[in-house]
């Protein structure tokens, strides 16, 4: 599902974010990337998603190279990639409905398809009775909720989740990491970046060490530090 060989990003002001940095994640796998800040898992996940190049080295998602991939072709690969950001990214405009549409609209899909996918992703959150209610007025829980049901609601093959816990409440913590959980379980391949101890030591999943730029470690059931 991803490859990435010996890939490396240097930035114009000197910093050497990734070094060399070779692993594999094979369809379905939950994945969590862990590290100290500046060990460079926000720069891992921008190469995934092409949000960013590689200086050198190779990153292949599904079989496609996305360092050769023609910028026309570039909403096809994000088309089967869900992000999941840490401070949600929701337009405080809309309601839950309209900004998980948002993500379908920006494909173009129907309003058909819109009208039939949008109530059942919600569903699947446990947010249909918050359906017309605006961020402001939902929990950070909530709120996040809706972020991963606008990154899933195209059915996407891979979910990465930046920091998915990292504003939120130990409870409700746990309560996305089994919402994300149960997402993988039906096939989606899980990379979680995450500085949650608790929760890489208890759920013991494959574990992605960074360390400045640096792969240091690839451990399956593996805890949170060294």
């Amino acid at each position: 599902m991803i490859r990435m060989y010996n890939a490396s990003k240097d930035y114009a002001n000197g910093v050497k974010a990734l070094i060399d940095v070779s692993v594999q994640i094979e369809k379905g796998e939950f994945v969590f990337l862990v590290g100290p800040s500046g060990a460079g898992k926000s720069t891992f996940i921008r190469l995934l998603f092409r949000e960013e190049l590689p200086s050198d080295g190779q990153v292949i998602i599904a079989g496609k190279s996305i360092v050769r991939l023609r910028s026309s072709k570039v909403a096809v690969l994000r088309r089967n990639i869900g992000v999941v950001f840490q401070n949600f990214r929701l337009l405080s405009d809309r309601t839950a409905f309209e900004n998980v549409a948002f993500a379908l609209r920006v494909l173009q899909f129907s309003q058909k398809d819109i009208n039939q996918r949008v109530p059942e992703i919600l569903r699947q959150v446990g947010l249909s009775a918050r359906a017309g209610s605006y961020p402001h007025q939902l929990s950070g829980g909530e709120q996040q909720r809706v972020a991963i049901a606008r990154a899933i609601v195209n059915n996407p093959k891979i979910l990465i989740a930046d920091e998915p816990t990292g504003n939120l409440d130990p409870d409700t913590s746990w309560e996305i990491m089994h919402l994300l959980y149960e997402i993988n379980k039906r096939g989606t391949t899980l990379i979680i970046a995450t500085h949650d101890k608790k929760i890489v030591d208890t759920m013991k999943r494959r574990v992605i060490g960074l360390e400045r730029g640096r792969l240091v470690r690839d451990d399956q059931q593996g805890v949170y530090g060294l």
